[in-house]
């Protein structure tokens, strides 16, 4: 049975829209991964891309949300960041040795310190990474992206999840 997963109101301003939105498609990510084994959560169920697991979508969107708020929109390090790795394009995927709680956790904090970013600042601030022509992106651009990557990967987790045990389901 799905969580309670509601959308943002009809008539709500911007901010609340696009924040509802985002929110939403974060929380079905999670609630895929709700009752799943370490080992599901690790195994790959999609040949031609071994990396896509579970716990590689959720590894993958916690250093998504990171790019695009703490290193493009903040201006912040990008080497703490796998995604940077331009050894192994698929290092934010990897989650050899981490279990999905931490993952979770991991990407539960890195929403919550998304979420104070947000807060903290204007649609209309625009980034501040002088190296990266993303960070010319104003911070409402940036949450329609994170809206839009954030649901690509839930729908993801929903084929994944099905393949996986057979679990389907929207709210």
């Amino acid at each position: 049975m799905p969580p309670s997963l509601v959308r943002p109101p009809f008539q709500a301003d911007e901010r609340t829209a696009l924040l509802g939105w985002l929110n939403l498609q974060r929380q079905i990510l999670r609630w895929k991964c709700e009752g799943l084994s370490e080992a599901d959560a690790h195994r790959s169920v999609i040949p031609t891309s071994p990396a896509m697991t579970m716990a590689g979508l959720i590894s993958h969107m916690r250093w998504v949300e990171h790019i695009w708020l703490e290193v493009l929109f903040l201006g912040g390090d990008e080497t703490q960041n796998p995604s940077f790795d331009e050894t192994d394009e698929d290092a934010d995927w990897r989650t050899d040795g981490i279990t999905l709680k931490q993952l979770l956790a991991e990407y539960e904090a890195q929403c919550a310190r998304s979420d104070e970013i947000v807060s903290a600042a204007s649609l209309d601030d625009v980034g501040r990474h002088p190296d990266y022509r993303s960070s010319k992106a104003n911070l409402r651009w940036m949450l329609i992206h994170l809206v839009e990557e954030t649901g690509r990967h839930a729908g993801h987790a929903d084929i994944v999840r099905e393949l996986l045990d057979g679990a389907k389901g929207y709210y």
